[in-house]
């Protein structure tokens, strides 16, 4: 642990900052930037791993922000105003605070699948504040966790970690490459796998979703990828009216899973 301070873009201010924009380097490095009074709280709360708190060294820090560089055993960096404005992306003066965390393992092992499991697979997600709109509705309908499978948009990208509103820190959200892990995954632990699609063979509220449940909700264009949609025991829709031909994806992961919080209650 070490108390420094930074006021010019040296090597380690420009290490920080590619974890803004540069996905390959967040993951190299395997760290990821975090703003905001719940999102920190929460990732403290659930026990990430902190490498760094940035604050402002020109300003007088709130209680909270006081509290947490008091008492958060990791390093502390002051940082001058403007350039903690650049890493927090705000134009009109940065985060007071901002966490640079360790990313976990892409390990299905970190998911618990017990009997009354409901999880949510996202396949080949393209936006990544469609992925933290899903984490936040899984967190806030009791899903156990996220999935995100293929070429997908990143769940560590910024804009998905401010969707989410801290969910992310909540509940296990795992990356896999192909369906075929998270598939054998899922028949070892006993789950039911739902796809959801405009064209399913029953309406949602026909289903039973009260069992150990896998939901895949696919890709915003394209929908689910041909080997999920093989793959699934079951494929649901959502009845819909008016003009719309369907939903955001993001929107029908939270139908999805408010329907299977209202059968569980």
């Amino acid at each position: 642990m070490s108390d420094r301070q930074i006021s010019k873009r040296n090597a380690q201010f420009q290490q920080w900052e590619t974890l803004i924009a540069n996905r390959n380097k967040r993951h190299r490095a395997g760290e990821f930037l975090v703003q905001g009074v719940r999102p920190i709280n929460l990732a403290i709360e659930h026990g990430w791993s902190v490498r760094a708190l940035l604050h402002d060294a020109d300003a007088d820090l709130s209680d909270w922000a006081k509290g947490l560089v008091s008492s958060v055993a990791t390093d502390h960096v002051a940082m001058s105003g403007d350039l903690l404005a650049e890493l927090s992306g705000k134009d009109d003066g940065g985060a007071e605070l901002v966490a640079v965390v360790e990313m976990p393992p892409d390990d299905l092992s970190r998911i618990v699948a017990g009997p009354d499991f409901l999880g949510v697979v996202f396949d080949r997600p393209s936006s990544p504040g469609n992925i933290g709109t899903v984490v936040r509705a899984a967190d806030a309908f009791g899903a156990g966790a996220v999935i995100v499978t293929g070429h997908a948009a990143d769940p560590y990208d910024p804009r998905a970690v401010r969707a989410s509103t801290g969910s992310l820190f909540a509940l296990p959200v795992v990356r896999q490459r192909s369906h075929v892990e998270v598939l054998t995954w899922a028949r070892e632990a006993g789950l039911e796998v739902v796809g959801t699609d405009e064209s399913g063979d029953v309406d949602i509220a026909g289903h039973d979703l009260t069992g150990p449940t896998l939901l895949v909700i696919g890709n915003e264009t394209s929908g689910m990828s041909a080997g999920w949609r093989e793959s699934c025991d079951a494929v649901a829709r959502i009845p819909i009216s008016g003009s719309a031909s369907s939903l955001n994806a993001a929107g029908a992961a939270t139908v999805f899973l408010y329907e299977a919080a209202r059968q569980r209650s």
